[in-house]
Protein backbone atom coordinates (compact mmCIF):
# COMPACT_ATOMS: atom_id res chain seq x y z
CA UNK A 1 0.00 0.00 0.00
CA UNK A 2 0.92 3.66 -0.02
CA UNK A 3 0.18 6.60 2.25
CA UNK A 4 -1.37 9.88 1.04
CA UNK A 5 -1.29 9.03 -2.70
CA UNK A 6 -1.65 5.92 -4.84
CA UNK A 7 -2.42 4.82 -8.40
CA UNK A 8 -6.03 6.01 -8.06
CA UNK A 9 -5.08 9.55 -7.00
CA UNK A 10 -6.11 12.30 -9.41
CA UNK A 11 -3.65 15.17 -9.31
CA UNK A 12 -4.38 18.81 -10.07
CA UNK A 13 -1.64 21.42 -10.41
CA UNK A 14 -2.34 24.90 -9.04
CA UNK A 15 -0.27 27.32 -11.07
CA UNK A 16 0.04 25.00 -14.08
CA UNK A 17 0.41 27.82 -16.60
CA UNK A 18 3.47 29.19 -14.81
CA UNK A 19 6.96 28.04 -15.74
CA UNK A 20 7.54 25.88 -12.66
CA UNK A 21 4.00 24.54 -12.56
CA UNK A 22 4.02 23.39 -16.16
CA UNK A 23 7.55 21.96 -15.91
CA UNK A 24 6.64 19.87 -12.88
CA UNK A 25 3.29 18.82 -14.34
CA UNK A 26 5.13 17.45 -17.36
CA UNK A 27 7.70 15.82 -15.09
CA UNK A 28 5.06 14.11 -12.97
CA UNK A 29 3.07 12.89 -15.96
CA UNK A 30 6.20 11.53 -17.66
CA UNK A 31 6.72 9.24 -14.68
CA UNK A 32 3.17 7.90 -14.81
CA UNK A 33 1.54 10.13 -12.20
CA UNK A 34 -2.13 10.70 -12.98
CA UNK A 35 -2.25 14.47 -13.58
CA UNK A 36 -5.85 15.27 -14.55
CA UNK A 37 -6.17 19.07 -14.41
CA UNK A 38 -4.58 22.42 -13.79
CA UNK A 39 -5.80 25.60 -12.13
CA UNK A 40 -4.86 29.12 -13.13
CA UNK A 41 -7.36 31.91 -12.40
CA UNK A 42 -8.36 33.77 -15.54
CA UNK A 43 -6.99 31.08 -17.85
CA UNK A 44 -9.78 28.53 -17.61
CA UNK A 45 -10.64 26.85 -20.87
CA UNK A 46 -7.06 26.38 -21.99
CA UNK A 47 -5.40 22.99 -22.28
CA UNK A 48 -1.84 22.05 -21.42
CA UNK A 49 0.10 19.26 -23.13
CA UNK A 50 1.99 17.22 -20.56
CA UNK A 51 5.07 16.64 -22.65
CA UNK A 52 8.04 18.57 -23.96
CA UNK A 53 8.80 15.85 -26.49
CA UNK A 54 9.09 16.94 -30.08
CA UNK A 55 9.25 13.49 -31.62
CA UNK A 56 5.62 12.92 -32.50
CA UNK A 57 4.90 10.68 -29.52
CA UNK A 58 1.37 11.04 -28.10
CA UNK A 59 1.13 13.01 -24.87
CA UNK A 60 -1.88 13.74 -22.68
CA UNK A 61 -3.57 17.11 -22.64
CA UNK A 62 -5.22 18.34 -19.46
CA UNK A 63 -7.83 21.08 -19.02
CA UNK A 64 -7.10 24.28 -17.14
CA UNK A 65 -9.77 25.62 -14.78
CA UNK A 66 -10.24 28.98 -13.13
CA UNK A 67 -10.81 27.43 -9.71
CA UNK A 68 -9.95 24.35 -7.69
CA UNK A 69 -13.66 23.70 -7.11
CA UNK A 70 -14.18 23.36 -10.87
CA UNK A 71 -11.20 20.99 -11.17
CA UNK A 72 -12.61 18.85 -8.39
CA UNK A 73 -16.11 18.81 -9.88
CA UNK A 74 -15.16 17.92 -13.46
CA UNK A 75 -12.14 15.53 -13.54
CA UNK A 76 -12.61 14.61 -9.88
CA UNK A 77 -9.19 15.77 -8.66
CA UNK A 78 -8.47 14.70 -5.07
CA UNK A 79 -4.81 15.75 -4.65
CA UNK A 80 -3.50 19.25 -5.30
CA UNK A 81 0.12 20.28 -5.77
CA UNK A 82 0.78 24.01 -5.50
CA UNK A 83 3.34 25.89 -7.59
CA UNK A 84 2.50 29.57 -7.06
CA UNK A 85 4.51 32.55 -5.75
CA UNK A 86 4.66 32.99 -1.98
CA UNK A 87 2.25 35.96 -1.98
CA UNK A 88 -0.48 33.74 -3.46
CA UNK A 89 0.33 30.51 -1.62
CA UNK A 90 -1.95 30.95 1.40
CA UNK A 91 -4.93 31.67 -0.84
CA UNK A 92 -4.06 28.62 -2.96
CA UNK A 93 -3.90 26.33 0.07
CA UNK A 94 -7.15 27.66 1.48
CA UNK A 95 -8.88 27.39 -1.90
CA UNK A 96 -7.88 23.71 -2.10
CA UNK A 97 -9.14 23.20 1.44
CA UNK A 98 -12.45 24.92 0.65
CA UNK A 99 -12.85 22.50 -2.27
CA UNK A 100 -12.26 19.62 0.18
CA UNK A 101 -9.13 18.31 -1.58
CA UNK A 102 -7.95 15.45 0.59
CA UNK A 103 -4.19 15.92 0.14
CA UNK A 104 -2.64 19.32 -0.50
CA UNK A 105 1.07 19.48 -1.37
CA UNK A 106 2.54 22.99 -1.22
CA UNK A 107 5.94 23.37 -2.85
CA UNK A 108 6.23 27.13 -2.35
CA UNK A 109 8.96 28.54 -0.11
CA UNK A 110 9.15 31.93 1.57
CA UNK A 111 5.55 32.02 2.83
CA UNK A 112 5.20 34.26 5.91
CA UNK A 113 4.90 32.14 9.05
CA UNK A 114 1.66 33.86 10.10
CA UNK A 115 0.04 32.88 6.80
CA UNK A 116 1.22 29.29 7.09
CA UNK A 117 -0.12 29.08 10.65
CA UNK A 118 -3.58 30.14 9.51
CA UNK A 119 -3.57 27.80 6.52
CA UNK A 120 -2.40 24.80 8.58
CA UNK A 121 -5.07 25.47 11.22
CA UNK A 122 -7.89 25.64 8.67
CA UNK A 123 -6.72 22.59 6.74
CA UNK A 124 -6.36 20.49 9.91
CA UNK A 125 -9.78 21.67 11.11
CA UNK A 126 -11.28 20.16 7.96
CA UNK A 127 -9.49 16.85 8.50
CA UNK A 128 -7.37 17.25 5.34
CA UNK A 129 -3.64 16.64 4.90
CA UNK A 130 -1.15 19.38 4.01
CA UNK A 131 2.35 18.32 2.96
CA UNK A 132 4.74 21.28 3.14
CA UNK A 133 5.09 24.11 2.45
CA UNK A 134 8.67 24.42 1.18
CA UNK A 135 8.95 20.70 0.51
CA UNK A 136 10.01 18.40 -2.37
CA UNK A 137 6.69 16.53 -2.34
CA UNK A 138 5.99 12.84 -1.87
CA UNK A 139 6.18 9.67 -3.92
CA UNK A 140 4.62 6.21 -3.74
CA UNK A 141 6.42 4.16 -6.39
CA UNK A 142 5.46 3.23 -9.00
CA UNK A 143 2.01 4.81 -8.66
CA UNK A 144 2.64 8.50 -8.07
CA UNK A 145 5.34 11.11 -7.69
CA UNK A 146 3.73 14.35 -6.57
CA UNK A 147 6.19 17.23 -6.57
CA UNK A 148 9.65 17.72 -8.02
CA UNK A 149 11.66 14.65 -7.02
CA UNK A 150 13.31 12.71 -9.89
CA UNK A 151 11.20 9.85 -11.23
CA UNK A 152 14.09 7.45 -11.72
CA UNK A 153 15.33 7.20 -8.14
CA UNK A 154 12.35 5.32 -6.68
CA UNK A 155 11.50 1.64 -6.65
CA UNK A 156 8.66 -0.22 -4.88
CA UNK A 157 9.53 -1.96 -1.64
CA UNK A 158 9.05 -2.21 2.13
CA UNK A 159 10.62 1.01 3.50
CA UNK A 160 8.56 4.03 4.48
CA UNK A 161 10.62 7.23 4.57
CA UNK A 162 9.85 10.62 6.07
CA UNK A 163 12.29 13.51 5.95
CA UNK A 164 12.61 17.18 6.84
CA UNK A 165 15.26 17.72 4.16
CA UNK A 166 14.36 17.66 0.49
CA UNK A 167 17.92 17.02 -0.65
CA UNK A 168 18.44 14.20 1.83
CA UNK A 169 15.10 12.66 0.88
CA UNK A 170 16.34 12.22 -2.66
CA UNK A 171 19.85 11.18 -1.67
CA UNK A 172 18.70 8.50 0.76
CA UNK A 173 16.08 7.15 -1.67
CA UNK A 174 18.68 6.88 -4.42
CA UNK A 175 21.05 5.00 -2.09
CA UNK A 176 18.29 2.62 -1.05
CA UNK A 177 17.28 1.93 -4.64
CA UNK A 178 20.90 1.30 -5.66
CA UNK A 179 21.14 -1.17 -2.77
CA UNK A 180 18.02 -2.99 -3.96
CA UNK A 181 15.82 -1.70 -1.12
CA UNK A 182 12.50 -0.30 -2.31
CA UNK A 183 10.05 2.13 -0.75
CA UNK A 184 6.33 2.21 0.00
CA UNK A 185 6.06 6.01 0.29
CA UNK A 186 8.64 8.77 0.68
CA UNK A 187 7.42 12.03 2.22
CA UNK A 188 9.37 15.27 2.31
CA UNK A 189 7.59 17.23 5.02
CA UNK A 190 9.55 20.46 4.50
CA UNK A 191 11.98 22.37 6.65
CA UNK A 192 9.94 25.41 7.66
CA UNK A 193 9.30 25.91 11.38
CA UNK A 194 5.54 25.63 10.73
CA UNK A 195 4.31 22.97 8.33
CA UNK A 196 1.50 20.52 7.75
CA UNK A 197 2.01 16.80 8.28
CA UNK A 198 5.05 15.92 10.35
CA UNK A 199 6.98 12.94 11.59
CA UNK A 200 4.21 11.72 13.88
CA UNK A 201 1.52 11.89 11.18
CA UNK A 202 3.68 9.81 8.86
CA UNK A 203 4.77 7.38 11.58
CA UNK A 204 1.11 6.73 12.40
CA UNK A 205 0.28 6.04 8.76
CA UNK A 206 3.33 3.84 8.19
CA UNK A 207 2.51 1.84 11.32
CA UNK A 208 -0.96 1.16 9.89
CA UNK A 209 0.33 0.31 6.40
CA UNK A 210 0.73 -3.49 6.04
CA UNK A 211 3.32 -3.12 3.26
CA UNK A 212 5.66 -0.89 5.24
CA UNK A 213 8.00 -3.12 7.25
CA UNK A 214 10.67 -0.62 8.30
CA UNK A 215 10.55 3.17 8.73
CA UNK A 216 13.37 5.61 7.98
CA UNK A 217 13.26 9.01 9.68
CA UNK A 218 15.55 11.75 8.33
CA UNK A 219 15.90 14.74 10.62
CA UNK A 220 18.04 17.83 10.95
CA UNK A 221 18.99 20.39 13.54
CA UNK A 222 16.51 22.85 14.98
CA UNK A 223 13.13 22.52 16.64
CA UNK A 224 11.93 19.49 18.59
CA UNK A 225 10.21 17.38 15.91
CA UNK A 226 12.67 14.50 16.26
CA UNK A 227 12.39 14.40 20.04
CA UNK A 228 8.60 14.30 19.85
CA UNK A 229 8.81 11.61 17.20
CA UNK A 230 11.02 9.54 19.51
CA UNK A 231 8.45 9.77 22.28
CA UNK A 232 5.68 8.75 19.88
CA UNK A 233 7.65 5.75 18.61
CA UNK A 234 8.25 4.58 22.17
CA UNK A 235 4.49 4.58 22.83
CA UNK A 236 2.81 3.76 19.54
CA UNK A 237 5.09 2.22 16.88
CA UNK A 238 5.86 -1.49 16.78
CA UNK A 239 7.79 -1.54 13.51
CA UNK A 240 11.56 -0.98 13.37
CA UNK A 241 12.59 2.65 12.93
CA UNK A 242 16.04 3.92 11.96
CA UNK A 243 17.11 7.54 11.77
CA UNK A 244 19.66 9.98 10.48
CA UNK A 245 20.08 13.54 11.76
CA UNK A 246 21.93 16.07 9.62
CA UNK A 247 24.00 18.75 11.28
CA UNK A 248 26.37 17.15 13.80
CA UNK A 249 29.04 19.70 12.85
CA UNK A 250 26.70 22.72 12.77
CA UNK A 251 27.82 25.58 15.06
CA UNK A 252 25.35 26.40 17.88
CA UNK A 253 23.08 29.40 17.35
CA UNK A 254 23.45 29.50 13.60
CA UNK A 255 20.69 28.83 11.08
CA UNK A 256 21.69 26.17 8.58
CA UNK A 257 19.67 26.03 5.36
CA UNK A 258 16.01 25.78 6.37
CA UNK A 259 14.17 28.35 8.42
CA UNK A 260 13.53 25.66 11.02
CA UNK A 261 17.16 24.57 11.22
CA UNK A 262 18.39 26.74 14.05
CA UNK A 263 19.75 25.66 17.41
CA UNK A 264 20.11 27.48 20.70
CA UNK A 265 22.59 26.15 23.24
CA UNK A 266 22.20 22.39 23.45
CA UNK A 267 18.53 22.43 22.40
CA UNK A 268 17.87 21.37 18.85
CA UNK A 269 21.36 20.03 18.19
CA UNK A 270 21.98 16.86 16.25
CA UNK A 271 23.56 15.31 19.33
CA UNK A 272 20.50 16.05 21.47
CA UNK A 273 18.18 14.62 18.85
CA UNK A 274 20.29 11.50 18.41
CA UNK A 275 20.33 11.01 22.18
CA UNK A 276 16.52 11.23 22.35
CA UNK A 277 16.08 8.78 19.47
CA UNK A 278 18.63 6.28 20.72
CA UNK A 279 17.15 6.42 24.22
CA UNK A 280 14.00 4.74 22.86
CA UNK A 281 15.87 2.18 20.79
CA UNK A 282 16.03 3.97 17.43
CA UNK A 283 19.52 3.59 15.93
CA UNK A 284 20.88 6.84 14.47
CA UNK A 285 23.26 6.68 11.53
CA UNK A 286 26.25 9.00 11.74
CA UNK A 287 26.67 9.05 7.96
CA UNK A 288 24.31 8.46 5.06
CA UNK A 289 25.93 5.20 3.95
CA UNK A 290 25.11 3.66 7.33
CA UNK A 291 21.35 4.11 6.76
CA UNK A 292 21.33 1.38 4.14
CA UNK A 293 23.04 -1.05 6.52
CA UNK A 294 20.71 -0.23 9.39
CA UNK A 295 17.62 -0.69 7.23
CA UNK A 296 18.84 -3.91 5.61
CA UNK A 297 19.56 -5.43 9.04
CA UNK A 298 15.93 -4.85 10.04
CA UNK A 299 14.18 -6.18 6.96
Amino acid sequence: MAIFVDAESKILVQGITGREGRFCAVHMASGGTNVVAGVSPGKGGQTIQLSDADDGRPAPWVPVFDSVAAAVEAPGADVSVIFVPARFAQDAMLEAADANVGVIVCMTEGIPVSETVEAVAQIERRGLALVGPNCPGLASPPAANVGMMPNGIFTPGPVGLVSRSGTLTMQVVEQLTEAGIGQTTCVGIGGDPVHGVGFIDCLERFEADPDTRVIALIGEIGGSDEERAADYVSRSVTKPVVAYVAGFSAPPGRQMGHAGAIVSGSAGTAAAKAEALEAVGIPVARDLDQIVTLLRDRL
